[in-house]
């Protein structure tokens, strides 16, 4: 059947499965939006803003498991989402972004609304593409999805003038698997490195797993359990990886990094072998490189072979997919000749525990100032640890992913590579979408809340209960705190008192605010928000100085931690 481009868009998406898309509409895709308009099995969630949309294709993919997508205008609309596809690409999201552009004899013409969108994306996308033939159109929309999906995920955008949806060509829904020469991710592990690897599981005294989000992106989280029962030893994940393993399992050691547990450090820093799953060795994981795991081997399993001894000199690299490469592993470690041949893992425990007892994370809620760390335990115990929990980034994050206790994956939505202020939100609107009968919390912080607070107008339109947890501390926190460490308390610019009536302004959008400044008021706060059904914003009052504990200073050693 003969088609525009317009409905080659929607009929493709449709044919891929795709049931929800997020965007803002303008001139340059005016043409896509009269054919949503049209198809009533394509539901289409209107943000306040790009990057909002952006936000949101993020957070539906990411407790989905599915591609987001978003649809954004050319020009300004489509440099509004850059941050949206640099938050994903950091994040390893699938994600597909689908950006108009002016006619194709106009490009390069610095005609109105014209952006070079492919040219400014090309460092944070997977791939991206400018379609200037609509015969070219559904091939490149497969392409991209197969491209966003497979291998180490990512955001991949399509550029496409408003000349091409209004020009006509035959469709086919082709259902065979896009095929690309150039792009072949390798999903399963070498036999001869897989062999090489459990020799090393065998002997190691001090094994340590430190498993990061592509666990969670590869869903293999059954695997990484069974993995880590075979093996007895302590794991640790990063902030991406949070709810990969459960956390009320004993040999969870909790998070490691910069503001990682006492435990996890100093696990990491002591083992003889490191056993790297779906993680990149951040430099908020690694502290002082050279004294990054300085007694182990280090073995790393990633789907991505350019992240491979790249921050971090690795003894085996195992490239492949990280649920296919754990069940190889498994097969020969579950035998009765590895468990008999493997050393006695009581000694290692031992130690282990005695860091534990430290209690890193350990603080006092006295009867005046409330203390982040209340709120996030009083969340996770009134939500029974089920929450789908967003955050925006700073102090509140780290005291959510220290806090609050996740024992399943896709429930932790947060900007970790990129850091993105303003994410939780227009995050938490997508998870609420991809999980309409969930309970979706974002924990933000005074500052961060602000820049993408217009997505409070999105929730009361689509009736999402999402409840919004500030963490009101009067500053720009952890900005400030490094300010306390490092700089003498010279606290330059990260003053926020000056702020609105959160309670107020929530209802002025039409949510219920609701707020607290005393210890007994968090949990009836939290009772009502939950009770409601309604979008909710929480204004709690913390103590202004409060800080997040442990820290690892810039450029240290994990070792060398910063305790209460």
């Amino acid at each position: 059947m003969e088609l525009t481009g317009a409905k080659i868009v929607i009929q493709t998406l449709l044919d891929l499965g795709v049931s929800t898309v997020f965007g803002y509409p303008g001139g340059a895709v005016l043409f896509i939006y009269d054919e949503i308009y049209k198809e009533k099995k394509l539901t289409h969630i209107l943000t306040r803003h790009e990057q909002g949309a952006l936000h949101a294709a993020d957070g539906y993919a990411r407790v989905s498991g599915e591609v987001g997508v978003a649809i954004v205008t050319s020009g300004p609309g489509a440099t509004n989402a850059v941050t949206g596809l640099a938050t994903a690409y950091m994040d390893s999201i699938p994600m597909v972004c689908i950006t108009g552009q002016v006619p194709v004899p106009l490009i390069g013409n610095d005609a109105f609304q014209e952006a070079d969108i492919v040219g400014i994306t090309r460092s944070c996308t997977k791939h991206n593409y400018l379609v200037r033939d609509v015969k070219d159109l559904a091939r490149v929309l497969r392409e991209a999805f197969h491209i966003a999906k497979t291998g180490r995920p990512g955001p991949v955008l399509v550029d496409i003038p408003k000349d091409v949806t209004t020009q006509i060509t035959e469709y086919v829904n082709r259902s065979e698997e896009v095929k690309i020469r150039s792009y072949r991710p390798n999903l399963k592990g070498h036999a001869g490195q897989i062999k090489r690897a459990v020799t090393l599981l065998k002997n190691a005294q001090r094994p340590m797993i430190y498993t990061g989000g592509g666990v969670v992106l590869s869903n293999a989280s059954d695997e990484l359990f069974h993995f880590t029962e075979q093996m007895n030893a302590p794991i640790t994940n990063t902030l991406m990886g949070l709810g990969a393993f459960p956390a009320s399992d004993g040999r969870f050691v909790g998070m490691l990094g910069m503001h990682g547990t006492y435990e996890a450090n100093m696990a990491v820093s002591h083992c003889d072998l490191l056993i790297a799953i779906g993680a990149r060795f951040d430099d908020r994981v690694t502290g002082k490189l050279s004294e990054f795991a300085p007694h182990a081997k280090i073995l790393h399993i990633d789907v991505d072979p350019t992240s491979i001894s790249k921050n971090v000199h690795v003894d085996i690299p195992i490239v492949g997919d990280v649920k296919l490469v754990l069940e190889q592993i498994n097969k020969q470690i579950e035998s009765k000749s590895f468990q008999k041949s493997k050393p006695d893992m009581t000694p290692w425990w031992q130690l282990v525990e005695e860091w534990r007892s430290k209690d890193s994370l350990a603080y006092t809620q006295g009867e005046s100032a409330i203390e982040a760390q209340y709120v996030i335990q009083k969340l996770c115990e009134l939500t029974k640890g089920n929450a789908i929990v967003a955050t925006d980034v700073g102090q509140h994050q780290m005291w959510a992913a220290q806090f609050y206790d996740f024992d399943r994956p896709r429930r932790w939505v947060t900007s970790g590579g990129l850091g993105t202020m303003g994410f939780g939100l227009p995050a938490a609107m997508g998870a609420q979408i991809a999980k309409p009968d969930d309970t979706v919390v974002v924990i933000s912080g005074d500052g961060s809340i602000q820049m993408n607070i217009q997505e409070l107008a999105t929730c009361l339109q689509y009736k999402l209960p999402v409840i919004t947890i500030i963490l009101n501390n009067g500053f720009l926190g952890m900005v400030r705190q490094w300010q306390e460490f490092f700089y003498e308390r010279r606290y330059a610019e990260t003053d926020m008192s000056h702020q609105p009536d959160f309670v107020k302004l929530a209802e002025a959008y039409g949510a219920l605010g609701l707020r607290a400044k005393k210890p007994n008021e968090v949990e009836p706060a939290i009772k009502e928000a939950l009770a409601s059904g309604r979008t909710a914003i929480i204004d709690i009052h913390i103590r202004p100085e409060g800080n997040v504990y442990p820290m690892v200073p810039a450029g240290a050693a994990l070792n060398d931690m910063i305790l209460l």
